[in-house]
């Protein structure tokens, strides 16, 4: 029954985008409840250290087999945890202390648009019309979100360098989606092996920067807590099941369901932090979910 159970979800790329989209969404959450128990840097590579250490334990039958057939993909699989992971959360991470929270959920709202733009460019791949206009709808119900109802609020929107920070961070995730397309000939499970390797050396300098800074917060009980969610369900189940689906659909059709998680984010901020459901919040789902049905189901024309 669990075979089954297995092959059913490695097979169904919009189940596995649900577990995605609820995995990466609690990571909102999960961040505020951070403030203050745990610093940035720390949060990256502790639950990188931690996923590593997991996966290794959970394919310690297999292990021996992943990184021999990872060998020739060392150099590519650091940089895919650099540039893919580590990088894209501190630019983020750095851009909040800058610029707010109203401009970074707008700027990220615009990888989309960049993996669109990106995989035209790279891979020569057609867009269509309606999948853009679809893409665009998405767009707006990210943006009603980050603007929170008041779109009017956009226009006198002011940017500044942690603006360029937040776009530098959504450019970096846009080309580790696309870098995946061309992914090592390797298992899905090898390649998270290699990535969250990649991802936990990669942000070693960047803590002994923060350490010698003074800025490290070594994690209470609380912490530890938001340590062990984000290094479960936002490292391990949300990437394994976005790389799995991305092998099904590819980066263009995933990246548009996945603005969905904003909206997740928020839903799930009423729930556990008893913030208040708004008008748009239910507007922003119905734009996000109309945009998503017309790129699937209108795409083609």
């Amino acid at each position: 029954m669990m075979g089954s159970l297995r092959g059913a979800l490695s097979g169904n790329a919009w189940l596995l985008l649900t577990l995605t989209s609820l995995s990466w969404g609690g990571n909102v959450v999960a961040g505020r409840l951070a403030v203050g128990e745990i610093s940035p840097m720390v949060l990256i590579c502790l639950r990188w250290a931690l996923v590593s250490a997991g996966l290794l334990l959970l394919r310690r039958d297999r292990i021996v087999e992943d990184l021999e057939s990872l060998r020739p993909y060392k150099l590519h699989l650091f940089w895919l945890g650099a540039f893919g992971i580590t990088l894209p959360n501190a630019l983020f991470y750095e851009a909040a202390r800058f610029t707010t929270g109203v401009n970074v959920a707008i700027i990220q709202g615009v990888q989309p648009v960049l993996v669109l733009i990106g995989a035209f460019l790279v891979f020569r791949t057609r867009i269509g019309l309606v999948r853009l206009f679809g893409a665009a709808i998405t767009i707006v119900g990210v943006m009603l979100i980050g603007a929170r109802g008041d779109l009017g609020s956009v226009a006198a929107l002011s940017f500044n360098a942690g603006d360029l920070l937040a776009f530098l961070g959504a450019v970096a995730a846009t080309g580790y989606a696309l870098a995946l397309r061309n992914r090592p000939p390797v298992s899905s499970m090898a390649l998270f092996v290699g990535v969250a390797i990649g991802a936990f050396l990669s942000s070693l300098p960047m803590l002994a920067i923060e350490t010698a800074l003074g800025e490290t917060i070594w994690p209470g009980p609380k912490g530890l807590l938001i340590l062990l969610y984000v290094a479960v369900f936002t490292s391990m189940v949300g990437h394994i099941t976005y790389m799995r689906a991305l092998a099904l659909i590819g980066a263009q059709r995933v990246t548009l369901i996945l603005n969905l998680i904003p909206v997740v984010g928020a839903l799930l901020s009423v729930l556990i932090l008893g913030e208040t459901f708004a008008l748009y919040h239910a507007t922003a789902l119905a734009l996000v979910l109309i945009g998503i049905w017309m790129s699937e189901r209108l795409g083609g024309r």
